[in-house]
């Protein structure tokens, strides 16, 4: 690794360093200064104007000196960054996921290997270590139909529900991330070693951890916020009542992102968690479409120049201004043309019009009853 960015990475990992400023108190410093170089030369009576930092951490960041544990530490980065597929990532890079930097307490900097973007078409899956066949069976379907979509499927690289999700995705030659609870070093569980290099050829394996921490307990629930930070949704596929996915399903709702969950067998333990949050009101889940019905960004952005019918992606022939704004309107599932017309402000003649172009198109379908859709065939 160059010196320049040793020295671009040094006050980074220097403030990470000040014993009592977690990531919450490092995302407010950072706001008020722009940059850890900042923040590491203000005087305590500016540090102290920021909420939450007492006389006490003031006076701690203004003298935090440059640690033999952080000298160690940047060896090793710069080690392994001599391969070229290893990078540290912080929160002033273009490639940290733009998702991230909206949760409270986003990690400063991220360990990444692959290729790892600024990309918000994410979708988490998670659930059991002890998954049944049937949860198997079903997260690696749902994660192909999101790969075939190009969204990418976000999991924490565990035994049972999170390995079927990167591996349904990669089985349909899409894009995966796995959020580590350890060290990007101490690969957990070992049996996965091949999936993470998997991973990393069109992903990314990320961690907020040392290179060198293990799979401490206590590191997962701080990495389930990853988890759900860098996705839109999070879909709990099978988890008993006492889960940790339960709690990345509560961290997605408390970041104000989308909760889905899909149904197991009534009479299984295993499914008793997500039955739960079906029953606070998380959004059920059979296939992709559940998913799109609820966040339709995913599929507007994606069709703004391509159409999903199969596994295919077809061109989709230019649109009009006005056909345009239509047809991002609507959806796979279907909406009645008076609630299009009050969605968009339009009156019912021109609106028609351009919705019989879309049809002749071939990119919009009618159901009986006025009822609008975009057209998308056999897609699960």
């Amino acid at each position: 690794m160059e010196e320049n960015t040793v020295d671009r990475l040094l006050p980074w990992f220097q403030l990470r360093s000040v014993p009592g400023i977690g990531n919450l108190l490092l995302k407010r410093l950072l706001d008020r200064f722009e940059s850890p170089e900042q923040v590491l030369t203000a005087s305590p009576d500016q540090l102290g104007r920021v909420e939450g930092i007492t006389t006490r951490l003031a006076s701690a960041v203004a003298g935090q000196p440059v640690t033999d544990q952080v000298r160690r530490e940047l060896d090793r980065v710069a080690e392994r960054m001599r391969d070229g597929h290893f990078r540290v990532i912080t929160m002033t890079d273009p490639d940290y996921p733009g998702l991230l930097l909206q949760i409270p307490d986003p990690p400063p900097f991220l360990y990444a290997h692959g290729n790892l973007n600024r990309a918000h078409r994410n979708i988490a899956l998670v659930g059991s270590r002890t998954a049944t066949r049937y949860g198997i069976y079903t997260t690696r379907h749902l994660a192909g139909e999101l790969a075939g979509l190009n969204i990418t499927v976000v999991s924490g690289m565990a035994r049972g529900i999170d390995t079927a999700a990167h591996e349904g995705a990669l089985e349909k030659g899409g894009r995966t991330i796995a959020v580590l609870g350890s060290g990007l070093d101490r690969i957990y569980p070992a049996e996965n070693r091949a999936l993470y290099h998997r991973i990393a050829e069109s992903g990314a394996v990320i961690t907020e951890f040392p290179l060198n921490a293990g799979p401490d307990p206590h590191h997962f629930p701080i990495r389930n916020r990853i988890i759900s930070g860098i996705s839109l949704g999070t879909v709990v596929v099978e988890a008993a009542k006492r889960s940790g996915s339960l709690i990345t399903a509560r961290l997605a709702a408390e970041q104000n992102r989308e909760v889905f969950a899909v149904p197991g067998n009534i009479h299984s333990f295993k499914s008793a968690g997500t039955h739960s949050l079906l029953k606070q009101g998380a959004k059920l889940v059979e296939n992709a479409v559940d998913i799109l019905e609820e966040l339709p960004q995913l599929i507007g952005s994606h069709m703004a120049s391509q159409h999903v019918r199969g596994e295919e992606v077809l061109d989709i022939p230019p649109l009009s201004e006005e056909e345009s704004l239509v047809f991002k309107a609507l959806g796979p599932y279907p909406i009645h043309i008076d609630e299009l017309m009050r969605k968009l402000e339009m009156a019912p003649g021109p609106l028609s019009s351009i919705l019989l172009q879309l049809e002749l198109k071939g990119i919009v379908t009618q159901s009986p009853g006025k009822l609008f859709s975009i057209e998308i065939k056999n897609m699960i």
